[in-house]
């Protein structure tokens, strides 16, 4: 486990606020060779390219150990750390999971509050903080400090009202941070001005998703943030392209 501790420590290093991590979201061993190749040090896998990449859908329409054999050939390829969107989880108890990633070679994961096995319903603040204890518990005890990206989807679902829901995702990701998440996710945030409150009044180091051909970082770093990756939409644009190039040949 020691290099897994090493890999899983130099990870948690990137993350600074207003000096944000960038973590190129990859699905395969290609993208993450390219990526590594074109200097990045750490890489992300999210759930929804990779999904695609196999034939299945997002939302838990693959297996958790589907997700881990495409893991394991990505980690095979490159020598940087890799986390891992596990979505909400797959059913799985948080040992199960620890012991997975750790065994396919990923040193962290982005862990979310909207369970897919069970109609799509809002975990409680309390219950994700509770399985994120469960998560820093299992990995703790397997001596790897498996960095943890509790996320929120509160912003995504819209879920309640508009003018306390920037309170509501603070309580909620507060909670996390203190159950032992590295880092807090507040999925599908938009406006500067909560972007600020976010990072401002948050102990943990605020991850969000740039648009690869759009965002820019400077104004992430002015914002606060802590970590960068790109979610779907790396693998998007790339699909744009890939049109492009093959409109002329039909």
């Amino acid at each position: 486990m020691t290099s897994l501790e090493s890999k899983a420590k130099a990870f948690l290093e990137l993350h600074i606020p207003g000096d944000p991590g960038v973590f190129p979201t990859v699905w395969d061993a290609w993208s993450a060779n390219v990526a590594v190749a074109a200097g990045f040090s750490a890489l992300t896998l999210g759930s929804h390219p990779v999904a695609d990449s196999i034939g299945r859908s997002d939302k838990e329409g693959m297996t958790f150990a589907e997700l881990l054999t495409r893991v394991r050939q990505i980690t095979d390829a490159v020598e940087v750390p890799v986390s891992v969107d596990i979505e909400s989880g797959y059913g799985l108890e948080p040992a199960q999971l620890i012991e997975g990633l750790l065994e396919a070679g990923a040193i962290g994961l982005n862990i979310e509050d909207t369970v897919h096995s069970e109609g799509g319903r809002l975990r409680t603040a309390e219950e994700h903080a509770h399985l994120v204890h469960g998560l820093r518990q299992f990995a703790d005890a397997a001596g790897v400090h498996v960095v943890i990206n509790a996320r929120t989807d509160l912003f995504m679902r819209q879920d309640g009202a508009d003018s306390d829901r920037v309170d509501r995702a603070i309580a909620r990701l507060r909670l996390a941070a203190e159950a032992g998440a590295d880092s807090l996710f507040p999925a599908g945030v938009r406006a500067d001005a909560d972007i600020r409150r976010l990072t401002s009044e948050l102990p943990r180091p605020i991850s969000m998703v740039g648009v690869p051909g759009e965002s820019d970082r400077a104004v992430f770093a002015d914002q606060g943030v802590g970590r960068i990756s790109f979610g779907p939409l790396l693998q998007s644009a790339l699909t744009t392209e890939i049109n492009r190039l093959l409109e002329r040949w039909k």
